[in-house]
């Protein structure tokens, strides 16, 4: 009985044993643990198809999988997100395969059981060595883009796996294609995940390469309006940069080029010592001791730009000439074939190129009808050196230079005065572009002050313009020769490189092998640019400087007035035969609105650069040791022969612009509103808050200066000169007149803008008290003097018409002095 009583105590206490170990594998069985660190096998199976590179790519049935080593943990990747294939009308003509929508540095942490990858700055930076290093790192903490749990460990435990499934199946704002603009607009409400999917990942030795296709659902897309949806495929590449950054170069504004910024906190200079590098390839020479003794020698790693595989076969010449026109700079430099222009491999040749890989520089065509080209590129922003680069060329980008060719040059140009531009023409204009494009993605900006370098004269000379250009910058906007007259010889009248574009290329590219640092470079540098400093070829001009007659967008030669001059007489002879050129062979007037309508921007930027004259200031930037000013305003008789031809050639009615010929067959009303818009935009232009503070301005340095009341005056006086002279007003005189004082009265009710430091444009942008300066006492004193005269002059025998313009002017003004009286 005692051993039957402990059998059964010891099976019950069995059974409440097995009960413990049920319910234990019970908790270890719960959804947590299926997340626990498995064995390697477990995760990537036998069923793995797996890809070597930077990570081991794995991809598991519908699953995808990073083996990321530990060796390459915490090191700085460049990401850059890019658009592969888009929706038609998607961002509304400047979006398009090739786009870049995002850049970032990232790196990858481990942090317990879970891989974060995080995004870098290198905005605030101090040496390491430093204590204030801490105080950077914890003043700057770095944001976690996506956070993976450990799947597994490699065999010899020296790489780790995570799931990247979920994180390129999702729409993380990091890195998507739909900016917040786009979704509010196109009214995107989520990303629809059945019909969103990882499409490909590859790795490579430095990259990895990922293809997302998604479908957003969405209720007013930019096309296929009742699909409700937006698709379009995103390409994520992630580079590893360089373990010890390229050495940099600082930036001097002397020289122009696209930067990077840092602020070292480093610095004794009792504050945080903001340090600009240029943005460049990174180039040495493949034996320093030829270099050194100023032989040309091939850079270790040229620059390489691929053509589109959709490249027009006519158009590849064109753009490999334009690509590799930048040899000869690069030889000022020291370099010998430091750029190549390659035909893209052929699936066969290479299936695994994509123009997406970050690992090529492309020349992306794009079937768009934007006209537009652009050379954006990405770099490192530890050294600014640049990593790779994708030009884009639109497709109906050459009709916009045919037509600007026809305009600016068909008075000249005999073979301008055509539809069908001779194609070698036309591709010396893309070589052109395209020229200008990868001088944007070697690192040159604008530079505006380039055609003001020549005298307007030198323009009409043949053996100048072959020689030496229309400017000395391709990167400056002087795109076609408009100063040329009919009867000139073997003139030039498409642009091409010029002298600056060899010195700032050596500037920037030369490199020093006797400095260890950017700082010990700095004597070189300024030497260079002092050798210079006094030839205005060489000059640099900011295209943002919107008060500088120097630098001026579309300008060619150092003479607005005559330039100017010399381009209206030249578009007055295309205007007369535009009708003979276009309508009369095409027998439709499709061409002919067109040209009409691109006829009247370039009038009106002739006239615009003329404009800047007056209340210009010459910005040239220079350092102390150089001496002289960097700012010094246009002298007093320069404006005011500025201010005469714009009452000749702008606010004097236009009527060449005014053609039956033209206007009655491409419009059945609205002729006046096209003149009264154009001559708008320029008196708004003159008086501006920052026009007239800049004029204001002027008599607390200068003695030789154009005053704001004698602009004013002169400005009224010319506005409404029939008023003086018992004239009868016409019909396109008076719009102006109105619009005079509808500006008058803007001036005396409105503020200035507020400046944006930083902000393309607003450099020109001066930052005053309005209501207390000057401005209002003169503008309400300009409209007193005028209602007084229109007063006496709606007496003086002029017609019906007139009187009732008069009545209303004086109404008008008496409106805007009452109501702003006080103020």
């Amino acid at each position: 009985m005692c051993l039957s009583i402990v059998s059964i105590e010891s099976v019950q206490a069995q059974k409440k044993k097995n009960k413990k170990s049920k319910a234990a594998a019970a908790v270890l069985a719960t959804p947590k643990d299926k997340d626990a660190i498995k064995a390697y096998t477990a995760v990537i199976t036998k069923d793995a198809t797996t890809d070597d590179g930077l990570f081991k790519t794995h991809h598991v049935k519908k699953e995808y999988f990073y083996e990321i080593p530990f060796k390459v943990l915490n090191k700085d990747m460049l990401w850059v997100s890019r658009v592969a294939q888009i929706q038609e009308g998607l961002g509304g003509g400047y979006m398009n395969a090739g786009s870049k929508t995002n850049e970032q540095v990232v790196h990858w942490v481990r942090f317990q059981d879970k891989i974060l990858l995080k995004i870098r700055s290198f905005s605030n930076t101090a040496p390491s060595t430093k204590a204030i290093a801490k105080s950077v790192e914890v003043n700057n903490f770095e944001p976690t883009l996506y956070a993976f749990d450990i799947k597994a460990f490699n065999a010899d435990s020296t790489a780790v796996v995570i799931n990247v499934t979920k994180f390129f199946s999702e729409d993380v704002p990091a890195i998507s294609g739909l900016s917040s603009r786009l979704r509010k607009e196109y009214k995107v409400k989520k990303l629809d995940a059945t019909r969103s999917f990882v499409n490909s990942i590859k790795s490579f030795p430095e990259n990895i390469e990922v293809k997302q296709d998604f479908t957003y659902v969405a209720s007013e897309p930019p096309t296929q309006s009742k699909s409700e949806s937006i698709s379009l495929q995103m390409n994520q590449s992630m580079i590893l940069l360089p373990e010890i950054p390229m050495q940099p170069r600082l930036y001097d504004p002397r020289v122009g080029f696209f930067t990077v910024s840092q602020n070292d906190y480093g610095s004794m200079a009792l504050k945080a010592d903001k340090k600009t590098y240029i943005r460049r390839w990174r180039l040495v020479p493949k034996d320093l001791e030829a270099y050194a003794r100023g032989e040309l020698v091939e850079p270790i790693k040229p620059i390489v730009y691929y053509l589109d595989p959709g490249t027009p076969e006519n158009l590849k010449a064109y753009m490999k000439q334009g690509i590799e026109d930048w040899q000869k700079p690069f030889e000022a430099a020291g370099f010998k074939n430091a750029i190549i222009a390659k035909d893209a491999p052929t699936p066969e040749e290479d299936p695994e190129f994509s123009p997406e890989d970050i690992r090529y520089s492309v020349v992306r065509y794009v079937a768009s009808t934007t006209r537009n080209a652009v050379g954006p590129s990405v770099s490192d922003p530890r050294s600014g050196e640049i990593i790779e680069s994708d030009i884009i060329w639109y497709h109906n980008h050459l009709r916009s230079y045919r037509n600007r060719y026809l305009l600016e040059t068909g008075a000249a140009n005999p073979s301008a005065r055509t539809l069908d531009t001779p194609a070698e023409e036309i591709g010396e204009m893309m070589r052109m572009v395209i020229a200008h494009e990868v001088g944007h993605a070697l690192g040159f900006p604008h530079n505006m002050a380039a055609s003001y370098a020549y005298p307007v004269a030198s323009l009409r000379d043949g053996a100048f313009t072959q020689e030496f250009g229309l400017a000395a910058s391709l990167m400056d906007y002087t795109r076609y020769n408009y100063v040329a007259q009919p009867g000139d010889k073997n003139v030039r009248f498409i642009r091409q490189m010029g002298p600056y574009d060899h010195y700032a290329t050596n500037w920037g590219y030369r490199y020093i092998a006797a400095a260890n640092t950017a700082e010990e470079e700095v004597p070189t540098l300024n030497k260079w640019i002092l050798e210079k400093a006094n030839d205005p070829k060489y000059k640099f001009g900011r295209q943002s400087s919107t008060f500088d007659p120097q630098s001026q967008t579309e300008g060619v030669g150092d003479d607005p007035i005559a330039a100017s001059t010399y381009g209206l007489k030249n578009l007055k002879y295309v205007a007369a035969n535009l009708p003979a050129w276009t309508s009369d062979k095409t027998n439709n007037y499709d061409d002919l609105e067109e040209l009409y309508g691109e006829l009247l921007g370039v009038y009106s930027r002739y006239v615009g650069h003329v404009v800047t004259n007056i209340g210009g200031v010459f910005e040239d930037l220079k350092t102390p040791e150089q001496g002289g000013f960097i700012y010094t305003h246009l002298d007093e008789k320069s404006q005011k022969a500025s201010m005469q031809w714009l009452q000749k050639n702008i606010f004097d009615t236009p009527e060449w612009l005014i053609d039956k010929n033209i206007l009655q067959n491409i419009d059945h009303a609205g002729y006046f509103e096209k003149v009264r818009k154009l001559q708008e935009r320029h008196l708004n232009s003159l008086l501006s808050f920052e026009r007239i503070g800049r004029l204001i301005d002027a008599e607390t340095t200068d003695t030789n200066y154009y005053s704001a009341l004698e602009m004013l005056k002169d400005l009224r006086s010319g506005i409404w000169s029939e008023a003086n002279r018992a004239k009868n007003v016409a019909i396109y005189r008076r719009n102006l007149q109105r619009s005079y004082i509808d500006r008058m009265g803007y001036l005396l009710k409105e503020e200035a803008a507020e400046r944006r430091p930083g902000s393309s444009g607003f450099e020109g942008a001066i930052s005053y008290d309005v209501a207390l300066s000057d401005v209002r006492p003169l503008v309400r004193g300009e409209l007193a003097s005028l209602r007084s005269r229109l007063k006496k002059a709606r007496n003086s025998g002029v017609n019906t018409v007139t009187q009732y313009h008069y009545d209303d002017a004086i109404a008008r003004i008496d409106e805007f002095l009452n109501t702003t009286a006080g103020k």
